[in-house]
């Protein structure tokens, strides 16, 4: 079967099961969303990314977003310009992670974050992904550091304005940021004028919180979105490609077609753990079968 006729199939097929869960697909029709993906499904490292570079410009997503500290890594080997334009994918931004809990980090937090961004614009990307910091969970008491994480939060935001780079807060599963009480506290808290919002629907998923009801709520500063699906099993830290999970994606993207921004969509996975090495799916394999929900919701690919 050739990988053209996979892609029917599968496209076919996840119109299918869409429908008998009872939602509702829109006919193919104009969509305002560009759909891109991530470079962390293939991986961390700044090694991964040529391999996740021509495996998302391969299947036609619009869009590529690294991380900070990957794109730093590059720039000593001469930058990853060659291999985007190669395959016309241009970069979109890079997910950044900060430390908002400690004060005294807070400069130098900053500084990372401008240099991190400097890089972004270096390729024209728009978007920071502002990556909230680890905490023990069981010990963190949010209510005595919340003031300081929203300073730190807009010190950040307001440099990477300065230099034409959006900050988006990326609210995640295990950080400082990952009840919907301490979302819902920060970002009604931080200046958004300068600090805007990125929604991965995995991640509010996992914590707790109705993706659906997280983005219609802040949907006037969504600025870019992660869509990852969920569905708490053993690979991928619980998370699975778009379409097979608990994720409700189509009512999720019929609303994203409604905000006033313009962003773009991120279709990711995270990798799978090293005790998961067994599991049969690539990377790319994930990426195509988010490709072909997508497709099946009337999105097109290049």
């Amino acid at each position: 079967m050739n990988s053209r006729r996979v892609l029917l199939t599968n496209a076919l097929a996840m119109a299918a099961m869409l429908a008998a869960t009872g939602c509702a697909i829109s006919p193919a029709r104009n969509r305002r969303r560009l759909i891109g993906h991530t470079g962390i499904t293939w991986g961390y490292s700044a090694d991964n990314a040529p391999d996740a570079i021509r495996d998302v410009g391969a299947l036609g997503f619009h869009g590529f977003e690294s991380f900070g500290g990957v794109l730093e890594t590059w720039q000593s080997r001469g930058g990853l310009d060659a291999q985007l334009k190669a395959r016309q994918l241009p970069l979109i931004g890079a997910y950044c992670p900060m430390v908002l809990t400690d004060p005294a980090q807070r400069q130098q937090e900053v500084q990372k974050a401008v240099r991190w961004g400097r890089l972004i614009r270096h390729y024209d990307g728009r978007i920071a992904v502002i990556g909230p910091d680890n905490v023990d969970r069981q010990r963190f008491d949010f209510a005595a550091l919340r003031s300081g994480i929203v300073a730190t939060l807009n010190d950040i935001g307001l440099a990477l304005a300065d230099i034409g780079i959006t900050a988006a807060l990326h609210q995640h599963t295990g950080s400082c940021i990952t009840t919907r009480d301490e979302t819902w506290a920060v970002m009604e808290s931080v200046d958004t004028r300068h600090m805007k919002l990125c929604p991965d629907t995995g991640e509010l998923l996992s914590a707790g919180i109705d993706p659906l009801a997280a983005i219609r709520h802040f949907g006037e500063i969504v600025a870019h979105v992660h869509i990852k699906d969920y569905d708490g099993g053993a690979h991928h830290d619980g998370y699975t490609p778009v379409g097979l999970g608990k994720v409700d994606v189509v009512s999720i993207m019929e609303l994203l077609e409604t905000l006033p921004g313009d962003f773009m969509v991120m279709a990711e996975l995270n990798p799978d753990s090293a005790a998961n090495r067994a599991d049969p799916s690539t990377p790319r394999r994930a990426a195509l079968q988010s490709k072909s929900a997508f497709e099946a919701m009337g999105y097109q690919f290049k």
